[in-house]
């Protein structure tokens, strides 16, 4: 009643870093890392991978960096239990600031990219292949490009060495039926490749739609806790795991961490539905106006924030 070869990707500290620069205290990461373990998760994605010379220290945390010294201060000295993935993004990262995996307690690394950027994202991707990781290319906003865009794209992706390509939903755009086409196109476009899904929340269909990419067998499957994330967050892991059948999967652990380190967080950060997601969402827009609006002296004005999005060029 379950496919083994599905493998689940935590990215709450990833990704709900975008919502707090990453200003995460390390008993913080290392609860959320303990508990993934014992919930038997197979990847924490626990930040990126950036250039110190393109960021500072001083105004985002660690997990921006993911540095070696960090990382041992979270896993300690006990054997670790769960995979450790970053994301790089094209532009933010040099190649030597990638150590070789035998230096890394990383085991993966994503290479995250847009269409135009797929070239430079393979070439990346091909570095870090070499240096020992596993790697992804997760192609995001998918919603935006042109059928013939992402042809070419997956053309190339098909001739690279990266055995994992993800479909991104970057603005929550997508219906399930836009997720049963796609799937077939990925797969049909790259044979012998895994493909993998990152859904975000703008119309409350995160889940539903991972639901439609596990029908349509896809086999990495993205979500976090509570749904952390940037904006209207992503797929809830705790929900995740509670619908997949493997009897590895234990949902306890990430009920008790919820409680005890996401719900605070609730508090002090907005993330998960609220309407100005859902209209960047539902018209196909980036959401960083709705970031903005939700971030400004009148986040409830969202009459005038619908007149404004529906007025801007699509």
């Amino acid at each position: 009643m379950y496919r083994p070869e599905i493998k689940v990707i935590d990215c709450t500290v990833r990704d709900g870093g975008l919502m707090n620069k990453w200003q995460f205290s390390d008993e913080f990461v290392r609860n959320v890392y303990h508990a993934l373990s014992k919930a038997g998760v197979d990847y924490m994605e626990i930040g990126y991978l950036s250039s110190e010379c393109m960021f500072s220290r001083k105004e985002v945390g660690a997990w921006k960096f993911c540095a070696e010294k960090d990382l041992q201060k979270i896993i300690g000295d006990s054997e670790k239990k769960i995979k450790l993935s970053a994301m790089a993004d094209i532009g933010r990262i040099e190649y030597d600031d990638i150590p070789m995996k035998c230096d890394s307690s990383l085991d993966m690394i994503r290479v995250a990219c847009y269409v135009h950027q797929v070239d430079a994202a393979i070439d990346l991707a091909h570095h870090c292949i070499d240096k020992g990781y596993e790697v992804t290319i997760n192609l995001m906003a998918v919603s935006t490009v042109s059928q013939r865009d992402l042809e070419e794209a997956l053309q190339d992706l098909a001739k690279s060495r990266v055995p994992i390509i993800y479909l991104v939903d970057s603005f929550g755009f997508f219906y399930s039926e836009h997720i049963d086409v796609l799937a077939k196109k990925y797969m049909e476009s790259l044979p012998g490749k895994t493909i993998g899904i990152h859904c975000h929340n703008n119309q409350q269909l995160g889940f539903a739609n991972t639901i439609s990419a596990i029908i349509n067998g896809i086999n990495y499957l993205d979500a976090t806790l509570y749904g952390i994330g940037r904006g209207a967050g992503n797929c809830p892991l705790e929900l995740l795991i509670s619908f997949l059948k493997n009897p590895k999967f234990k949902v306890r652990p990430l009920i008790e961490v919820i409680e005890k380190e996401i719900l605070p967080w609730s508090k002090k950060i907005d993330w998960g539905y609220f309407v100005p997601y859902m209209i960047t969402g539902t018209l196909n827009q980036h959401p960083r106006t709705a970031i903005a609006q939700m971030e400004s002296d009148d986040p409830d004005k969202i009459t005038d924030f619908y007149d404004q999005a529906i007025s801007l060029p699509t």
